[in-house]
């Protein structure tokens, strides 16, 4: 069941918890660590099963109009099982309900790695469409694919 968390120790626990077990998408550990240190102050909802925890949603609100989807995680064990998409409804509700017009998110570009053209196909079935490509916004290694959707 997904539902927001408050506590910035408690998002911050569950952030490490999921990235932690996703090293083919958060490996480095600089970034992981600003990823986990960023969630504790940023809107966060959590997948859970009683107190288990399957997987975890942040967002980044960039403008009046606009949010980021800035980090997202689900446990291996729990992929396919619809949880991102449930998290997703959860961010895009949010959004919504906070007059936000656009939603962006940032992947590896597809063709990189086999693990990242999963992600970039999860992200074009919800809707979003590419924008722009930025080759070394993050490293040349890793080429910063943004990704956009209007909401109605």
């Amino acid at each position: 069941m997904v539902q927001s968390i408050d506590s910035p120790d408690r998002r911050a626990a569950i952030a490490r918890q999921v990235l932690e077990a996703l090293p083919d998408w958060f490996g480095i550990p600089e970034s992981r660590e600003a990823y986990i240190r960023d969630s504790r102050t940023r809107p966060f909802w959590a997948d859970l099963e009683g107190d288990t925890v399957r997987g975890f949603l942040s967002l980044k609100e960039t403008s009046p109009c606009a949010a980021e989807l800035a980090v997202m995680g689900v446990l291996p064990e729990y992929h396919r099982q619809g949880i991102g998409r449930a998290l997703f409804a959860a961010f895009r509700q949010y959004a919504l309900d906070r007059g936000c017009l656009f939603l962006q998110v940032k992947t590896v570009q597809e063709g990189r790695y086999p693990a990242y053209d999963g992600t970039n196909a999860f992200y074009r079935s919800l809707g979003f469409r590419e924008l722009e490509c930025f080759p070394t916004l993050w490293d040349e290694a890793n080429p910063c694919q943004l990704y956009v959707m209007a909401l109605p």
